[in-house]
């Protein structure tokens, strides 16, 4: 009779298990024993859930035919959410509202549209995902990343209140930690600008097409246009990116390939991306408010001829990971035109400590090579166990800097040469002791980024003469005050920067 008894309540315990769905987690956690405790009751306990989030009743209607799959609920620390799932490809323009309790999934990788090809036609589908501010979506499986192909768009317009968060389920399930990073791919758009280093056509035929890194179907960029539009990402986090899509290919928070000038960037946040913490390939790019925390491999990645202006950035890797601040290249496609070209103003760049990575790659904090043109104005660069700076010469006209009141702390190397340059030559581009240049910089940084004294001390460049994308400052670096917030309220915190933010970056907000 006893053994009766027991197994009756192994057999209940058994189906109260069985009852819950692959999403309905009870409780955050990657597996590990169950333990059922045996006692006199003849019932168990009815499962608790994390006070906070109530899901919502159900998915909303999208203009896609296709429409959101309803996969249940899955529950975190923050509450249960309900999850409603992207199709693989978006066919139809659709609006992904803010609803209260309610997550959007990345089943796989999501396109949005069909690839227009080299040039515009009337054949283009013309899809525009627009995503509403607060919106979060996360990536349900490791291959999830989203890709606006050509001749489509994306509208992901957030606010400072109300952040658009692309994220991981570990996220969501409380699995994430300070150091996690690569758990879904990311955001790319695919634009027809004009690239180099091509795997397709020629850029003397003016063919030029590449294939996206590690993707194992096409997903092609590249054209004749300039001017071409993808959209518009503001207010926007993108974390836990970089998954190995294949062979040392990995995507990042943020991979624009081949936009044009009609795209619209300003106020990217990218947090523990497990490569880059955004790279651009080619097109034309113009980014203002970019934040970087925690990239595994170089914060500002830009190469394939791209043209692009950036003002206003902080680039924080962790202490003793990651790889350079800054690598711009087009490395051994020197002939190939359009050169790369970068116009970078009002940048903090720290690197605490050295890493392995960097020692066995760029070797300096900023590494520009190849077939570039790199203006660097207005910046603070501290580097204080590195080299600071290092350019590669190569092909018929090398790698060129120019730097604007910049400012750098660095070992007592300071510069590093290769190729046809060596360290005279890269610290003669530098140009220390003009331009209010300084490569002798002390430091008097507070709450890690915000300029002190010493920066303060430092007159700016007038950055209107680099073109009316610029605007006009008074000062260095990213940030001149405790007044000058505009790094606060959007982005998410964590042990490597407090951001102003009461959302932790291991945590969903859930307002």
């Amino acid at each position: 009779m006893k053994l009766y008894k027991n197994l009756i309540l192994l057999g209940a315990s058994a189906l109260a298990l069985t009852a819950c769905g692959a999403e309905d987690i009870s409780s955050p956690g990657t597996g590990g024993n169950v333990t059922i405790n045996n006692t006199t009751a003849t019932t168990l306990p009815a499962p608790t859930t994390p006070a906070g989030v109530t899901p919502a009743s159900g998915c909303p209607t999208i203009a896609d035919a296709q429409g959101l799959k309803d996969d249940g609920t899955i529950t975190g620390p923050t509450g249960t959410w309900r999850v409603c799932t992207l199709p693989a490809r978006v066919k139809t323009s659709i609006t992904l509202t803010k609803i209260p309790g309610l997550l959007y999934q990345l089943p796989g990788r999501v396109d949005v549209g069909t690839d227009g090809g080299f040039t515009k036609t009337s054949a283009d589908t013309n899809v525009t995902l627009t995503i509403q501010p607060g919106v979060i979506i996360y990536g349900g499986t490791g291959v999830s990343w989203l890709a606006v192909n050509r001749g489509n768009k994306i509208s992901a317009v957030g606010t400072a209140t109300q952040p658009i968060i692309f994220t991981s389920r570990d996220n969501v399930l409380g699995l994430s930690t300070e150091t996690s990073q690569g758990q879904w791919g990311g955001v790319v758009l695919l634009g027809r600008g004009k690239i180099t280093d091509c795997t397709s056509g020629s850029t003397a035929g003016g063919t030029c097409e590449r294939q996206t890194e590690g993707a194992a179907d096409p997903a092609l960029f590249g054209g004749a246009d300039d001017a071409d539009n993808s959209g518009r990402m503001s207010y926007v986090q993108i974390r836990y990116s970089g998954y190995v899509l294949g062979a040392d290919k990995e995507l990042q928070s943020l991979t624009t390939e081949g936009i044009g000038s009609g795209t619209v960037l300003d106020h990217i946040m990218s947090y523990n991306s497990s490569d880059d913490g955004a790279e651009f390939f080619g097109g034309v790019v113009n980014l203002k408010h970019y934040v970087s925390v925690g990239a595994d491999d170089d914060s500002l990645d830009a190469d394939t001829g791209i043209r692009g202006n950036f003002q206003y950035g902080l680039l924080l890797p962790r202490s003793g990971a990651g790889d350079a601040l800054m690598e711009i290249d087009s490395n051994g496609f020197e002939t190939d035109t359009p050169r790369s070209s970068l116009k970078i103003s009002n940048y903090t760049a720290i690197q605490p400590a050295v890493s392995a990575n960097n020692e066995a790659a760029d070797l300096a904090a900023i590494l520009i090579r190849g077939n570039s043109d790199v203006t660097l104005a207005n910046s603070v660069i501290v580097a204080p166990n590195n080299e600071c700076l290092r350019l590669n010469g190569s092909g018929t006209t090398p790698a060129t800097l120019t730097a604007r009141a910049t400012v750098m702390t660095c070992n007592a190397t300071k510069y590093l040469g290769s190729g046809s340059y060596n360290a005279a030559a890269t610290a003669s581009q530098f140009g220390a002791g003009a331009n209010a240049n300084r490569d002798d910089f002390v430091s008097t940084l507070t709450s890690l980024f915000i300029n002190g004294a010493n920066e303060n001390g430092v007159a700016a460049f007038d950055v209107a003469s680099l073109g009316a994308f610029f605007s006009a400052t008074t000062n260095i670096g990213a940030v001149k005050d405790s007044a000058d917030n505009w790094w606060s309220g959007w982005t998410c915190s964590s042990g490597v920067a407090s951001l102003g933010s009461t959302s932790a970056c291991t945590s969903l907000p859930t307002n």
